[in-house]
């Protein structure tokens, strides 16, 4: 006979690896991504084609980890609404930095600031609700702090700012947290015996 304990035990502990590999994943792309952003700020303070791509592949990305976390969630029964309209945002965002990117740095910094508040809430959310399987409190921090930064990118946006290095130092303090609660993920089991 099966136990349903152990059972559910398993799928959460699974779903804990998947994590890990996960905020792994999202750590590496984010420093990349920050390295890259800082480079071609420095270079082009302007619009520019390489910009536009930077601006478009980071909210593609975080689309995607949010589908392959959906994907990895062993909880069939409860409500996955807050993540995909994470994913819907996040793809939206990147169709809208594509045309903004074009347009102005200013623009740029205002979508960004809305899409930081808005998938802020869902991922603090998300966090809350995943804390059983472990490494969540950075993301929680994560989720609060990014509703504030996006409020500062708005108003940033608003008041016609063209310095958009700031997004790199945003999505830099994101990329840190993924990687405390990679590490939070790995420590954990080691520590239950496991």
């Amino acid at each position: 006979m099966v136990n349903p304990v152990k059972t559910q035990s398993d799928s959460e502990e699974r779903y804990g690896r998947s994590l890990r590999a996960l905020y792994f994943i999202r750590f590496i792309f984010a420093a990349i991504w920050v390295a890259s952003m800082v480079v071609t700020a420095a270079k082009v303070p302007d619009v520019s084609p390489l910009l536009t791509v930077l601006l478009v592949i980071y909210p593609a990305f975080d689309a995607a980890a949010v589908l392959w976390q959906l994907r990895a969630d062993p909880d069939r029964h409860r409500s996955k609404v807050v993540e995909w309209v994470n994913v819907v945002l996040s793809v939206a965002v990147a169709v809208a930095l594509g045309f903004a990117s074009s347009a102005s740095i200013s623009a740029v910094l205002a979508i960004w600031g809305v899409w930081a508040i808005v998938v802020g809430v869902p991922q603090l959310i998300a966090a809350i609700r995943n804390r059983y399987s472990g490494g969540q409190v950075a993301q929680m921090f994560s989720g609060s702090i990014s509703v504030f930064a996006g409020a500062g990118f708005l108003l940033q946006g608003l008041q016609g700012s063209d310095m958009i290095v700031g997004v790199a130092g945003y999505a830099g303090l994101g990329a840190v947290f993924f990687l405390v609660s990679a590490v939070r993920l790995t420590v954990m089991p080691k520590k239950s015996g496991t």
